[in-house]
Order: structure tokens, then sequence, then C-alpha cells
């Protein structure tokens, strides 16, 4: 049985780079690249995504990227054969969360973007990845590379989304929520829920990787993957 075409949708900040082991492993996988155009709504997010990918496809969304999927799954579920929400969640803005995302766009603004991806970097990562220099360092140059309007863009995105919650039980497909054991900014409770609510959902949980899942634990968010797509 032929797979379906692996269509992968980035988080905020993030592009290929985040997915180089990812394409490696699946033949035709595709990143949505590009930064959404510069939309500034999960919605108009998912609209560019759409045009850009084949009739029929597996979907990936890593952090933003998993609220970015949701809205393809709201807009086009026909075309979604299986989907991978990894490292996510499904709530509206939370208390709070604004100021904290506009502190981060004003110490861009007043100090330098590099300034801005060395202070949200760190805590994305889990324990281990934070001591490899390497891969930090490669990540801070894709983020880097993305730039202040970038994040302000997606940022706005990421602050005035919906509620997707109840899209979760619409979801026929296969799916996986998929985690990184030490990630604080999408927890493993929130993935749990997911994964209860999807008529078809597992929980996938990744030890001793954060946030920045696809890059920290490459090998088991592609075995991961590749056990969603032979269902």
């Amino acid at each position: 049985m032929t797979r379906p075409v692996l269509a992968i949708l980035p988080g905020l900040m993030c592009d290929a780079t985040m997915f180089g082991d990812t394409l490696a492993a699946f033949e035709g996988a595709q990143v949505v690249e590009g930064y959404y155009g510069g939309a500034t709504t999960l919605v108009a997010m998912a609209d560019y995504a759409l045009e850009r990918l084949p009739p029929r496809f597996a979907l990936m969304g890593h952090s933003m990227g998993g609220r970015v999927a949701l809205e393809v799954w709201r807009k086009a579920p026909e075309r979604v054969v299986a989907l991978a929400l990894a490292d996510t969640g499904v709530h509206p803005p939370q208390s709070g969360e604004r100021d904290k995302r506009y502190a981060l766009r004003d110490l861009g603004r007043s100090a330098g973007f590099p300034a801005l991806v060395e202070a949200w970097l760190p805590p994305m990562l889990g324990n281990a990845a934070r001591d490899d220099a390497g891969l930090v360092a490669r990540l801070a140059a894709m983020c880097g590379a993305a730039g202040q309007a970038v994040f302000e863009a997606q940022t706005e995105a990421l602050l005035t989304r919906r509620d997707a919650a109840s899209l979760l039980a619409e979801i026929t497909c296969p799916a996986v929520a998929m985690v990184g054991a030490e990630d604080l900014w999408s927890p493993v409770d929130q993935h749990e829920e997911m994964a209860r609510i999807i008529p078809r959902g597992q929980l996938r949980v990744v030890a001793g990787a954060g946030h920045m899942l696809p890059a920290e634990a490459p090998e088991a968010f592609n075995a991961i993957l590749a056990e969603l797509l032979a269902l």
C-alpha cells in the first residue's frame, strides 16, 4: 500500500530545519514553508497550507502548527487521511499569556531579535537538548532567520486563536497526540486529554524531550509517525 504524502505544519518561528530528520525518513514529505505568508490568523494559515498541499495527505502539526492543523481539519476533513498533533494544545489564550508574548515582542524591538530568541528558546528544550550546543545553535539560527516581523505576525495569530476543543470529537481519521515528557509549554496532560477525546486518538510521550520534540528526539518522533502512517 502506498503511503500518503506526509504534510508538515511548522510552529512559531520554525521552518524545515526543525524537521530535517523527518524529511529524510519519509519520501515525499512536504513542509509548508514561507511562514504561512505572513498570515496573522490561524484560519489564514490553514488557507495558505491548503493551497500548497496535495488533494489528500497525512498531516502533522507541531506546536502552533498543530493548531493550524486543526483549522485545516475544520475546513477540509476529507483531505486528511491521518493526523498527528505534536507539542500543541486546543485551548484559547490563557490568563497572562498576552502579556508574556508581548514582553518577548517588546524585547525584540528594544534589544534586537537575537535577544528575543535567546530568551525564548532555552525553556522550549528538554534538559539534554539545552546542553547540546550544536542543536541549540541550529535552532537559534532557524528562529533568527524568521525575524521580528514573522514573530509578531504569528504571535497575533496565537493570541486571536479560538477554542478548538470541540473539533477533537469530530476527528474520524487515525490520530496521535505526541509530546516530549519535558515539554513545559504544552505539557503531557494536554495531550492526554486530546487523545482521550479524539475517537481514534492515541497518546505517545517521548522521554527526555521538550517542546522541540522533532529536533530533540527525531528517531522516536519518526517512529511514532511511521506507526500512524501504517494504520
